[in-house]
């Protein structure tokens, strides 16, 4: 009999919290059993940031033997690496000192690998594929919104023709819409153009744009869910983002200027430039 995968969130909590170090963002951490039915307990940490690293392949040392430590179960580590640089590809920890030795090898996968079989992610049933496209896309069309909403809008309406699951679909939805950032204008303009392929389709996606409350003040919850918005696009393409940063995004009550940061965050070609426009904002 088939076992599922257990997720281990709280335990996550506890080797994340343990870590005497910055702070830092492991995905998921899951249970699962081998096909001879022994238990392992897998370690996903999804690496997101656009940029270098030093320190990467030490912190996925520090989770490894966290997990390992605190639970004493085997642990494989994953990671999952989205930034521009062809040749950054870590996939190990070690040091020696007075003849003791410590290594970690740990499997890579590389998104950017994926443009060359641009053609097997649009035919591939996989969900993950879509996400694949839509991160590539994004880090495509950084600086160039109109092309971003044209993919965005290619990407959401290909989830139609995939045989997914309605609420998979949402899902997805929801993953492209939050990585594949838009100015208010066009994010305006391809909910109209959603709006109108369902109806021509009569094959309503979701209803749960109203229930989101994204951006624009149309609901409860909006300021938060805008710092939200730009805090999530600055980790996605920079990478960790200080905490005076945040204090000052959590700070900013207006829409409008609130709205300014989102396309900032957007566009700026990097944090300290981000940072030099949100001083001369506030």
């Amino acid at each position: 009999m088939t076992k599922i995968p257990e997720s281990l969130e709280k335990e996550l909590k506890r080797i994340t919290a343990s870590a005497k170090t910055k702070k830092r963002f492991a995905d998921k951490l899951y249970k699962v059993w081998l096909l001879r039915g022994e238990e392992v307990w897998i370690l996903i940490h999804i690496e997101i940031q656009s940029q270098y690293e030093e320190n990467f392949p030490q912190r996925m040392y520090i989770y490894n033997y966290r997990a390992f430590d605190l639970y004493q179960k085997p642990v494989i580590s994953l990671a999952i690496l989205g930034d521009e640089r062809v040749n950054w590809r870590p996939d190990s920890y070690n040091y020696t000192i007075a003849g003791c030795e410590v290594s970690l090898k740990f499997p890579t996968v590389k998104l950017l690998d994926y443009e060359e079989n641009w053609s097997e992610l649009e035919t591939s049933s996989n969900p993950f594929a879509i996400i694949v496209m839509a991160h590539l896309k994004t880090k495509a069309t950084t600086g160039k919104l109109p092309q971003r909403e044209q993919w965005k809008w290619k990407l959401i309406r290909g989830l139609y023709e995939k045989e997914f699951e309605r609420e998979q679909i949402i899902k997805l939805f929801e993953i492209i819409d939050n990585m594949m950032t838009l100015s208010p204008e066009l994010q305006s303009s391809l909910e109209s153009k959603i709006k109108q392929f369902e109806e021509e389709r009569t094959m309503p996606l979701m209803s749960n744009m109203e229930l989101r409350g994204i951006e624009r003040g149309k609901e409860i919850g909006v300021l938060e869910k805008s710092r939200d918005a730009i805090k999530t696009v600055l980790t996605v393409r920079f990478g960790q983002i200080s905490s005076e940063i945040e204090e000052i995004i959590g700070k900013m009550t207006n829409p409008t200027i609130l709205e300014e940061l989102l396309k900032l965050a957007a566009t700026a070609n990097s944090l300290a430039e981000f940072k030099q426009s949100l001083a001369r904002i506030q």
